[in-house]
């Protein structure tokens, strides 16, 4: 059984992880959450509900949001969210690609309580960054990196390793280091989404994994100080297993306004639009008590190729926690 007592007391979640869009300017062959280029989800939150919903993380007293996507900044509305957010002490992070960081933005997100901006550097030439990141510009994401840091927000980096370019992660630390980068995240390649569909062209033999585990031990201990380096849970899987004993006090809202129980599982068990803040909370409570969850989090963990059913999202419709359920995740032989 799932322990969930150090969060039932609490009548909100500490952080909201909200996708704003499926749209991307970007056509990374590793997304995770398959955005693309007109990619946007079909039901995406308007402007209007997007407020609505920000006052509500407001009303119920969350402090910490993280804006993503696809690229947050792809989206019209974006800064009247982060301005509302920031005005009302709601902390936030921003996930980007960097590509459309420019003077103007950073000024206005200087102004708010903005903890980090993520950039994604994922290869430390042209050539591996954009054999990854299709249609983006190395140059550009370091010069909005600049520009996050010349502003004085904190910046944090983050690399996908891939086959394209696993080769060039210690690149890309020490390249953090000089942009002035106080923590930098990896882990190993997560099976969902585009990397789901490109899983053999994209994973790196098992002896790469080995050797790119021991070289983040060595920059662990050669910068100790200087940056932090993030990769435990290296795999989805062993952050699954965390969230299996401990739950965390965390949303997971997608751009149309459903609320997942937990990235690599495929239920929702919340709408936005329709409930307020406080009863998605309570669904999400009850939804890691629901034996349909449980069951299908244990299978994920033995069977990892179950990761590709992520983004094919299942309502919980009966979040009941006594009920047997009635379906299961497809399961392959």
């Amino acid at each position: 059984m799932v322990n969930t007592a150090h969060i039932e007391g609490m009548k909100s979640p500490l952080f909201i992880s909200w996708q704003l869009t499926r749209n991307c300017n970007l056509a990374c062959l590793h997304c995770c959450t398959e955005s693309a280029p007109g990619k946007a989800l079909p039901g995406e939150l308007k402007r209007d509900e997007a407020l609505r919903f920000a006052e509500d993380i407001i009303n119920a007293g969350v402090p910490y949001v993280m804006l993503c996507g696809g690229e947050p900044f792809t989206v019209p509305w974006f800064m009247d969210v982060a301005q509302m957010l920031g005005e009302n002490n709601v902390q936030l992070k921003i996930e980007t690609n960097g590509q459309e960081i420019t003077p103007l933005v950073v000024d206005v997100l200087r102004r708010l309580p903005v903890r980090s901006i993520q950039v994604s550097l994922d290869g430390d030439t042209q050539t591996a960054y954009g054999a990854q990141r299709v249609g983006g510009l190395l140059e550009k994401a370091h010069n909005g990196c600049r520009l996050i840091k010349a502003a004085g927000i904190p910046l944090e980096i983050t690399f996908a390793p891939t086959t394209y370019n696993i080769h060039e992660g210690e690149a890309v630390i020490d390249r953090a280091v000089s942009l002035g980068a106080f923590r930098f995240n990896t882990g190993r390649l997560m099976r969902i989404g585009t990397a789901a569909k490109l899983f053999d062209r994209l994973e790196p033999p098992e002896y790469h994994w080995t050797e790119f585990l021991k070289m983040l031990e060595s920059k662990e201990k050669e910068l100790s100080g200087k940056i932090e380096l993030c990769y435990r849970p290296f795999t989805i899987q062993e952050g699954l297993k965390e969230g299996l004993s401990a739950p965390p006090a965390t949303l997971l809202v997608l751009p149309h306004g459903k609320v997942k129980v937990s990235a690599p599982l495929p239920y929702t068990c919340a709408d936005v639009r329709r409930e307020s803040l406080e009863e998605c909370w309570n669904a999400y409570l009850r939804a890691w008590k629901n034996p349909k969850v449980l069951k299908a989090a244990k299978n994920l963990l033995k069977q990892p190729e179950l990761l590709e059913d992520a983004n094919r999202w299942q309502p919980l419709t009966d979040l009941s926690p006594a009920l047997e359920p009635t379906a299961e995740l497809r399961v392959r032989s």
